[in-house]
């Protein structure tokens, strides 16, 4: 059977992804680069489009590292405003389970779901680090192994906070002068290790039941929390092996838990890059991927591994003969290098030596290439190979350029997925829940989730 594509857009900014520099690209805080690329992603019938979050700015040797974007507006503002201007798009806002408390969060979300008329998701993440925890006077206050168990529990405490109102609550009865229907709205009450709240939630229940919920961690906890809870994985495996045992394993889970694999949907991030022809996709392939890893950010990867000052290396020569630190580092909010910091540096040297690649080379060797390179027709062609091999359900697209970074994928490659057959017209639905292919949540009553 053929399956559907299912596609989001991830606003850019978050790290080196973005080509801030470039003449084409414009302002990652104004409003109209917002709007430019939700509009763009719902003509092109996307299913979401995505927002991360980050909650202290990153630091390289004591300074702000200001190589990449820097500094972002908070995500379910933007998200509320750009509710106005779409009508099916959804609007996923990533939400740090660490650092927020279960009623706050339930409630702006619930809010965001009644404005957007039910397009609202949430990706949960979590944070364990002192050096984030600063900003919120609680440095260092939760174990790195108990940051799932948070989150499990934030979750949960969110859905009995959703699940206290009923779908028909509001009577709105003018002739009673009743405004609810009795037993509408319930007490909730949650006694638990993170969280012992109790009281009424003062939001009625958003037309999807709950948001959408997105995860996106990898570990083998992450893997069986988005598969316990999750409708969405956000997945960095974008290579079609790597992609099709993630799939597996993922999906394999479900049933633990008495759902169908049809109730999660995994969704690589992916780049792209077009070109009348295969030869020249390649050449503006090349090109950008310089401009991405510049010599200076080309050093602060590998400072970021090594713990120690590189900046009197070549980023044209040579990797440092220098040991790496791995007791200290000089680069502070920057996760993806913070395990195993000694098994990789052996392995980049390994592979430097290999292909005789300086220190810019192997950052560009090493840091995510994109992921379709080609003419429309080509990278249509692999991304539904990629689907209909069961590596992905489809894709959530990180454009290289704010805002006009979609448009040719928008303009040249969805017709063509169109045309197969394998992506949506139109929308069929006004929710998000509607896109995915995913059932409305139904209440749980609180007696049952206590």
């Amino acid at each position: 059977m053929t399956k559907q594509i299912h596609l989001a857009a991830h606003f850019p900014g978050v790290n080196n992804t973005t080509v801030w520099s470039d003449p084409a690209s414009g302002s990652q805080i104004d409003f109209d680069s917002f709007r430019h690329l939700a509009q763009t992603a719902e003509r092109g019938k996307f299913d979401f489009f995505f927002l991360a979050e980050g909650l202290r700015l990153r630091e390289a040797k004591g300074r702000i590292h200001d190589l990449d974007v820097v500094g972002r507006p908070e995500s379910l503002t933007v998200l509320s405003a750009l509710a106005a201007v779409t009508t099916h798009l959804g609007l996923a806002a990533t939400v740090n389970s660490t650092f927020n408390e279960p009623y706050e969060v339930a409630r702006r979300l619930a809010t965001l779901d009644h404005l957007s008329g039910g397009r609202a998701a949430w990706n949960v993440v979590t944070s364990f680090d002192a050096f984030t925890g600063e900003n919120f006077r609680r440095g260092g206050f939760l174990a790195e192994a108990d940051r799932y168990t948070r989150a499990k529990e934030f979750l949960q405490t969110a859905r009995e906070l959703w699940d206290s109102w009923a779908a028909d609550a509001v009577a709105a009865d003018a002739r009673s002068g009743r405004f609810l229907r009795p037993g509408g709205v319930t007490p909730f009450r949650h006694q638990g290790r993170h969280f012992d709240i109790s009281g009424l939630f003062n939001v009625p229940r958003g037309p999807q039941g709950h948001p959408v919920i997105i995860q996106a961690g990898d570990s083998d906890e992450g893997r069986e929390f988005a598969a316990s809870s999750a409708d969405v994985i956000f997945s960095r495996h974008s290579k079609l092996e790597e992609g099709r045992a993630f799939y597996r394993d993922v999906k394999r889970r479900l049933a633990a838990y008495g759902r169908r694999p049809e109730d999660l949907k995994i969704l690589p991030a992916v780049t792209y890059v077009l070109g009348d022809t295969e030869a020249e996709a390649a050449e503006r392939a090349v090109e950008i991927r310089r401009a991405q890893v510049s010599p200076q950010t080309a050093l602060y990867f590998l400072e970021a591994v090594w713990g120690r000052d590189l900046s009197g290396y070549d980023p044209d020569g040579p990797l440092p003969d220098v040991e790496p630190n791995l007791d200290e580092g000089v680069t502070k909010g920057h996760a993806a290098f913070r395990r195993d910091r000694g098994e990789l540096v052996a392995k980049w040297r390994a592979l430097a030596e290999e292909k005789n690649l300086s220190i810019r080379e192997l950052a560009i060797e090493v840091s995510t290439p994109q992921t379709f390179i080609g003419t429309p027709r080509t990278v249509a062609d692999e991304i539904d190979h990629f689907v209909q091999s069961d590596a992905a359900d489809g894709f959530i697209f990180v454009p290289h350029l704010t805002p006009g970074g979609l448009d040719d994928l928008v303009d040249k490659v969805v017709p063509l997925l169109q045309e197969k057959g394998v992506f949506r017209a139109d929308y069929t639905g006004p929710t998000l829940r509607d896109h995915l292919g995913l059932a409305p949540r139904t209440p749980n009553r609180i007696e049952e989730t206590s």
